[in-house]
């Protein structure tokens, strides 16, 4: 199996310190943030991984390597001057993804999730993993009911999105009819969120989900990282 892990974004909220490192190379722990997200996909026998970069893209070859130092094979793909977005960034290091399902997982993530647990159904295109709301974001994302994914409706009680998933390549195939005529859609290579797709593809009940209920953290601001840090030491 293979991984896409994104981190191409600036981390604007990161500031200052994203302004000489990348937000998914900010440690923690004692180690890169996205050196944790490497070490758990090589524990589940992933081989090669994609790494999508942009701001300070020249930051990440000397501390990652060719990936060996993992025990995997690290591709990174640049996405430009301007991050494509999960979407765009996703269609972007398709064919270095192949045709099988892949995970992907945002980079300026924490988590103790087993990835081990992403299983997809025969009829879905993505199963995701949706952890509790955190305070900063506490209306949440979608609805999880008996293992599917639903996009919001009214007072539906939702989780939020972990940034974490498995997909199928299939699910890139009509992007353009999900997303329409967005700023971005006609840019040289594409830009565009993930979102509209896998809420197509909600609607079309073709995505499954999984509730962790164990520690995950969106690393957003200063702070977050500070109070991670400390729970890691």
């Amino acid at each position: 199996m293979r991984a896409l892990i994104f981190a191409a974004g600036v981390g604007e909220r990161m500031r200052p310190l994203t302004d000489t490192t990348p937000k998914p190379l900010l440690p923690v722990g004692g180690s890169p943030l996205i050196v944790w997200h490497l070490r758990r996909l090589a524990a589940i026998g992933v081989r090669d991984v994609v790494v999508t970069t942009s701001w300070l893209a020249g930051c990440f070859a000397p501390v990652l390597g060719d990936g060996s130092m993992f025990g995997l094979r690290v591709h990174l793909v640049y996405e430009g001057e301007t991050p494509l977005e999960t979407g765009g960034g996703m269609l972007h290091a398709l064919p270095l993804l192949g045709d099988a399902p892949f995970i992907a997982v945002s980079g300026d993530t924490w988590t103790d999730f087993d990835f081990a647990q992403l299983r997809l159904a025969p009829e879905d295109e993505a199963q995701l993993v949706l952890v509790d709301n955190p305070p900063h974001h506490p209306l949440g994302d979608f609805v999880l009911d008996a293992g599917r994914v639903h996009d919001a409706r009214g007072d539906d009680e939702r989780l939020t999105f972990a940034g974490i998933g498995l997909y199928r390549p299939s699910l890139l195939e009509h992007w353009h009819s999900a997303v329409g005529d967005e700023p971005g859609t006609q840019a040289l290579p594409p830009r565009f969120k993930l979102a509209p797709l896998l809420r197509a593809a909600m609607a079309a009940g073709r995505v499954g989900g999984v509730h962790h209920t164990g520690a995950w953290t969106d690393v957003g601001t200063p702070q977050r990282l500070a109070e991670l840090d400390a729970s890691l030491r």
